[in-house]
Formats: structure tokens, sequence, C-alpha cells
């Protein structure tokens, strides 16, 4: 899925609660940072003609941030950085499995098929979630922020 559609999403969660701008930062974060792993897909572009290609966006991404280890590792760090600490962590874990939803609802692999999520890792790769919808997760999203008549640009949360 579109990491504008996880920012949307994130931003939406981090701003049910009254938290300080610390926290909403920290909750949109946990929404979008999973999909750090899928940087590698600069470095498989740079890489395409060559003889020995990387291919770190097909093998990494989904694996290294789509899991229960880094949600908890994203609320441990929530949980240090915040004041509002229950209710960050609890943010921080529901951003977190949206993103893990969202990511079941419009995502596909580079082969076409649905990237399996596997969730329990590091602690088990027995469990892979996989699912096949219709991409409309960002279509609902931007018709929700304009019905609500979201003023996203102005409301960021600063550090």
């Amino acid at each position: 899925m579109s990491p504008t559609t996880h920012l949307l999403i994130s931003w939406s969660i981090a701003n049910t609660a009254n938290v300080y701008r610390r926290e909403r930062a920290l909750v949109t974060l946990a929404g979008v940072i999973p999909d750090f792993d899928g940087a590698g897909l600069f470095l498989d572009i740079f890489q395409q003609g060559s003889e020995q290609p990387f291919h770190l966006w097909s093998k990494y991404h989904h694996i290294l941030g789509h899991n229960i280890g880094f949600c908890f590792f994203l609320i441990v760090v929530s949980l240090v950085l915040s004041t509002k600490r229950l209710t960050s962590g609890l943010l921080v874990f529901i951003s977190c499995h949206l993103h893990l939803v969202c990511d079941l609802l419009g995502s596909k692999g580079s082969d076409g098929f649905q990237w399996p999520i596997p969730y329990w890792l590091p602690f088990s790769n027995a469990w892979q979630l996989t699912w096949d919808p219709p991409p409309v997760a960002t279509q609902c999203m931007a018709k929700f922020c304009d019905y609500h008549r979201c003023n996203f640009i102005y409301t960021l949360p600063r550090l």
C-alpha cells in the first residue's frame, strides 16, 4: 500500500486521543516506518542490468518491519520517548497493526501476487498473513479526509 495512505491513516489514529505533539509524531511514524525495508527498491533499480542484482526489495520488503517484533520495538521506543506512556503505547500498537492490515488489503509483491506478512517474526516464521482483496483503502481514506475537511498540511505534529 502507498506510504501516503499509511501516513494518513496513522495520522488519523494519532489525533484520536488527547496527546502531545511528540506522541502524535511517534504514532504517525509507527504507521509509516515499517516500510523502511522497502528502501531496497532504489538499489534494485540501480542494479537492474547487472549480472548479480541485489533483489533487496523483493527479498526483504514485508519481512524486517512487518512483524510483531518490530511492533514491540516501536512500542518500547514510544514508551521511552513519550509523556503519556500508556496512551502513546496503545496508539502505536494500533497504528502498527493497522499498517499490517492495510498492507494485507492493498499490497502486491514484485511478482504481482500477495506478499505474505510473517507476523510472528522474530519468534516464529510458522504463521504468514495473506489476503487478496481489491485495493481501495487509499481512495477510502482520501474520501474520509475530504469529507471531514482534514487540513493535513497545517496540523502535522511538530517535535
